[in-house]
């Protein structure tokens, strides 16, 4: 059994979470937060960050183009500059390198899905102090999927820019043998890490189970990159679903925190029961083994209001693992921390 660290990379930017409150002015600790968040996800709603990917631009001309006032433009462009969102170039503005990188089409990934979803997300943090009362939620996200569908499609297009934030670490860590053609990915929503791995390994053949209202767009992205004929999708419930029979490689990847740990025991059970022998299980996670760190804190308490249910340690993956029967099971954690943890196991 083998555990691969990664060591971190030195930080580059500073720790978002520290306080910016003081004994004088604790309010400050609040507000500020409220507001740096507010002015970020308004930019991301007005298309503000894209507007500036091809360059500085003055005031006027980027408040025609976001149709907004010029005073509500300057305002805003002003706070995200102390910010550090935006930067003056004498009378232009512009995207910081960082805003540029990560939220525009000209970045490496763009995760303006992201906003729009935290957009959504946002009245159900009004529910938190009841959620905190309950020790659950009163409505879970699943359902509420269910009631408005266009969440489902906003959370997958969230979890598309996130999938390529993550996907070159799952090509770099995830090895597929030539004679393995059949990859079975478990919530794998958008699509994306299916159609990568296809791409990478042209014998590769993938199922994508997941809630159908995960699954609205997903066809149509499978089809943009000429995958129709190797890529299927199968809505349903994933315990309960028919997964096709047996397969080389499995993807359950940010799927465990979303499921009791029986769900997860019963799932790992099923998976190992899918795979051919020496088949590859991919698990990607935040594990509960780092006490302190708040993205993981605020990962839990975000858990507890949108599902109820929770992250867990390692050792829970690999006792589950191992009653399952799986073998040869490897830790890898990736840079930075917040990108969470893979867990690779093989069955016997």
């Amino acid at each position: 059994m083998n555990t691969r660290h990664i060591p971190p990379a030195p930080a580059t930017r500073p720790d978002v979470c520290q306080p910016t409150g003081t004994a004088e002015l604790a309010m400050l600790d609040v507000y500020m937060p409220m507001m740096k968040s507010a002015a970020i996800l308004s930019a991301g709603k007005l298309g503000l960050f894209e507007a500036l990917a091809n360059g500085p631009r003055d005031i006027a001309d980027l408040a025609d183009t976001l149709h907004a006032s010029q005073r509500g433009t300057r305002d805003l462009a002003d706070f995200l500059i102390t910010i550090g969102y935006l930067e003056r170039h004498g009378e232009l503005v512009a995207n910081t390198a960082s805003t540029q990188r990560w939220f525009t089409s000209a970045g490496r990934v763009d995760y303006t899905p992201g906003l729009r979803w935290t957009l959504e997300a946002w009245p159900m943090m009004g529910d938190l102090t009841a959620a905190v009362r309950r020790g659950g939620p009163e409505t879970t996200l699943w359902q509420a999927m269910e009631e408005k569908p266009q969440l489902g499609a906003t959370f997958s297009a969230y979890m598309d820019a996130f999938a390529g934030d993550l996907g070159p670490d799952l090509l770099a860590h995830v090895p597929v043998l030539p004679e393995q053609c059949r990859l079975l990915d478990l919530g794998g929503s958008h699509g994306m890490h299916s159609i990568r791995f296809c791409q990478r390994h042209p014998q590769l053949h993938a199922l994508i189970v997941d809630l159908p209202s995960a699954l609205s767009e997903t066809d149509a992205t499978i089809a943009r990159h000429g995958l129709s004929e190797r890529i299927h999708v199968s809505p349903g419930e994933l315990l309960v679903h028919d997964w096709h029979g047996q397969h080389d490689v499995v993807f359950y990847l940010s799927v465990a925190h979303n499921h009791t740990a029986d769900e997860n025991r019963l799932a790992i059970q099923q998976i190992h029961d899918a795979l051919t022998p020496g088949g590859l299980l991919v698990i990607h996670e935040y594990l509960a083994d780092t006490p302190g760190n708040a993205f993981m804190a605020a990962f839990r308490l975000t858990l507890l209001y949108e599902t109820g249910t929770q992250t867990y340690r390692y050792e829970h993956y690999r006792t589950w693992l191992e009653t399952a029967g799986f073998a040869a099971i490897e830790r890898i954690d990736l840079d930075p921390l917040e990108k969470g943890s893979l867990i690779l196991a093989r069955k016997a």
